[in-house]
């Protein structure tokens, strides 16, 4: 049997080091305050790794990135390796989380993704060129029809063992994500790392990305100024100092043909060193 290296540091010790080391009716894009609203993510215990044959993954919602608040179910839970094949993640569910173990059976980039999950149904409106959620007693403006508007969030995070690679960062085409144009195991303190902000498999302008450092122990995360995504769908974070970073879009879609309105949500956990 090969000996496996595992990382002497706990889970708890190791991440409060690297945590202070995160218009028209058819298509409107809206972002909200991560304190409004539960965030996706999915967290693994280690980002860039030596020998391990599998990463421990968390997957939950939370208003306080990386407090877990209520558990995330997928039945598309997956990893995408350096083969670019798609390998099911059988969850583990607690009461305010969900447990992943992914194998890393190969060197290179493994993408870990919740995959596209539905969530709540509700009514939303589309006010000033920007569809917000309403509720039942709430006066609109004349002329204004409520619909009913789907949630899909998708969350994602990327792990390397060994040398890192590019068959992983490969976008599937689909819903809204984030295209790595920096390598996520190569992003440095204080160096811009760069994105492509993608809404099935165009470039999406024009729309937000919120990102936050996570803080452990404190009150709130750090927040860095909003980003806006240029014409060409791009975007650049500039990560101030080593941490574990959290990054968020969401893109709200009206009614097109047989398709229902939409509430996309995008999130991407990755990891910043010196």
């Amino acid at each position: 049997m090969p000996i496996i290296e595992k990382d002497p540091m706990p889970f708890s010790h190791r991440f409060s080091t690297i945590a202070p080391v995160l218009g028209s009716l058819a298509a409107a894009t809206l972002v909200a305050s991560p304190a409004l609203a539960h965030s996706p993510y999915l967290l693994p215990n280690g980002f860039v790794l030596d020998k391990e044959d599998h990463v421990t993954v968390e997957a939950s919602f939370s208003e306080h990135v990386f407090v877990p608040t209520i558990a995330m179910q997928s039945d598309d839970f997956h990893l995408v390796g350096p083969d670019e094949k798609a390998v099911p993640l059988k969850p583990v569910a607690l009461r305010d989380l969900v447990i992943l173990e992914a194998p890393l059976p190969a060197d290179g980039t493994y993408r870990l993704t919740s995959g596209e999950r539905q969530g709540r149904v509700a009514k939303a409106a589309l006010i000033d060129g920007t569809w917000e959620f309403v509720a039942p007693n709430r006066p609109l403006p004349a002329g204004v029809v409520p619909v009913e508007m789907q949630s899909v969030t998708k969350a994602e995070a990327y792990v390397t063992r060994g040398k890192p690679g590019d068959a992983a960062l490969a976008p599937s085409g689909k819903g809204i994500e984030y295209r790595a144009l920096t390598h996520p195991s190569l992003i440095r303190a204080g160096q811009p790392a760069e994105f492509e902000l993608l809404f099935d498999g165009k470039p999406l302008a024009n729309a937000d990305v919120e990102v936050e450092e996570a803080r452990a122990g404190q009150v709130e995360n750090r927040r860095l100024p909003i980003i806006t995504s240029d014409a060409r769908g791009r975007f650049t974070i500039s990560a101030p100092e080593p941490g574990l970073y959290f990054a968020m879009t969401r893109h709200r879609v009206g009614v097109i043909g047989a398709q229902p309105a939409r509430s996309y949500t995008y999130a991407l956990t990755y990891s910043v060193t010196n």
